[in-house]
């Protein structure tokens, strides 16, 4: 069975061009998204679609740009229904996965995909670079701030238990670990700490 899906971003917009498309290449069945955009990760329609195909079934689409967000998660939906037996066309760009063209095709995009997430890698990882030698901090803010920091070693000093001291400054235990190692108190109870060797 030809299984159709037509996308529109806005809901202004009218999808008979695509469904007009799809019927002329003889869907049987077409799923349509209206007033949602490429890059929405919940597509309703589509994922009817999907559920609905079984193995022999073809998903048709009139352009690439219906289905998938990026051309990466566009290899990765047509891998899966590769392997789910089903197989897919794209009208306008005349891919078939039921040719061996069209198989070969797809793989060509699928290479392009993996090589334009290396470059987004490369590029990320020389952004990282770049912002260290400049000195700038990268991850995450601390949770706790060198003042806080401070007035916790002063409870744990004075004899307070660090799971206190945790849910007394709002965190959790753990991160007050994480800022105030075992060594760095005057504790008099050097065992306050041994939870996390547990």
């Amino acid at each position: 069975m030809l299984i159709g899906y037509a996308r529109v971003s806005a809901t202004d917009q009218n999808p008979a061009l695509q469904l007009d498309a799809l019927l002329g290449a003889g869907c049987e069945r077409i799923f349509t998204d209206e007033g949602v955009s490429g890059g929405a990760k919940k597509r309703p329609q589509l994922d009817h679609a999907l559920g609905l195909a079984k193995p022999g079934d073809v998903l048709v689409v009139w352009k690439l740009d219906r289905l998938g967000r990026s051309l990466s998660h566009l290899i990765d939906l047509t891998t899966d229904l590769g392997k789910r037996g089903i197989g897919f066309s794209s009208l306008s760009e005349a891919i078939d996965t039921t040719s061996a063209q069209g198989k070969l095709l797809l793989h060509m995009l699928g290479a392009l995909a993996e090589f334009e997430r290396s470059l987004i890698a490369e590029r990320t990882r020389a952004g990282l670079a770049a912002a260290q030698r400049r000195g700038a901090k990268l991850g995450r803010k601390p949770k706790l701030s060198p003042d806080q920091i401070d007035h916790a070693r002063k409870l744990i000093d004075a004899g307070e238990s660090p799971s206190h001291v945790a849910k007394t400054i709002g965190v959790s235990t753990a991160t007050l670990y994480r800022a105030i190692p075992a060594g760095a108190s005057n504790r008099n109870t050097p065992d306050l700490f041994s939870s996390l060797s547990k």
